[in-house]
């Protein structure tokens, strides 16, 4: 995982989105070797640096399931000021435990479904946690693909509930003219919905990536977010320069006020920074 390609600079209070940060000795079942072994708060703390970032949203693995400790860790290490959670839980989290993990960061909840295999929530027990994620003003953050997006449509316009897509809906993945584009465009425009611009490499191509990214950043440029995704896990066991994630960024949107709303404004407002 070498991080050594240049830079351009990035604002002051600039965001990485989404990360995941990983605990040795709570991964369940760990390869071996295992790549994300030392992927951890001060390894990334050194990136952060590197890269000229000062903001951080830390999400939790799948391979932790439901055990956002290692979040929680997380964003005292990094610095409770400049750092935000989203966490994984299930539809039967007691409110006490909701109130301890909002007093400790977490601002959402993640729901993965784009990747069967390490899926550990059913985006159907959704509807039953979303008023209380609303209550706390949290979001629910969502992996899904264009086909899951079609398939839970009338799920996902009902929700009380904010909603931030991870990895540009994955409409990168597909056709331009996709029917997930139409929900995805409408969802935005209703003013509670967000967009992150990430996972690059998840995309047919480059060009996809390009252009999907400047689509959404034209739909919404008052809520699109971006993450590196650090450090990269379905890219295992071969990930990208994290600098590329960045530079990628700021070849998608060239404009210096449109990368401040992106990288800094965004952000702030949506999970909190001072």
């Amino acid at each position: 995982m070498k991080e050594t390609s240049p830079l351009p600079p990035s604002p002051a209070n600039a965001c990485d989105a989404h990360l995941h940060l990983y605990d040795s000795a709570l991964i369940a079942a760990p390869a071996h070797p295992n790549p994300l072994a030392d992927c951890d708060a001060r390894r990334y703390r050194t990136l952060r640096e590197a890269l000229g970032l000062r903001r951080a949203v830390v999400v939790t693995p799948a391979p932790h399931v439901d055990d956002n400790r290692v979040t929680l860790n997380a964003i005292q290490a990094l610095g409770a000021n400049d750092t935000r959670g989203i966490a994984v839980v299930f539809p039967d989290v007691t409110d006490a435990d909701l109130q301890r993990l909002n007093a400790g960061g977490i601002r959402g909840v993640r729901y993965t479904i784009a990747i069967p295999k390490t899926a550990v929530t059913r985006i159907v027990t959704l509807p039953r946690l979303a008023p209380r994620l609303a209550a706390l003003g949290w979001h629910a953050q969502l992996h899904m693909t264009p086909a899951q997006i079609v398939e839970h449509r009338d799920l996902l316009t009902a929700l009380p509930c904010a909603i931030v897509f991870d990895h540009m809906a994955r409409l990168a993945d597909t056709d331009a003219d996709h029917p997930a584009w139409d929900i995805v465009e409408s969802l935005l425009r209703s003013g509670d919905t967000w967009v992150k611009l990430s996972g690059h490499y998840l995309a047919r191509d480059a060009a996809t990536a390009r252009a999907t990214a400047v689509r959404l950043a034209a739909l919404a440029p008052e809520r699109v977010l971006w993450g590196s995704d650090w450090p990269h896990p379905t890219e295992m066991p071969s990930p990208p320069d994290t600098r590329a994630t960045v530079a990628a960024l700021h070849d998608w949107l060239p404009d210096a006020a449109l990368r401040q709303r992106a990288l800094v404004d965004n952000p702030a407002r949506l999970y909190g920074f001072a």
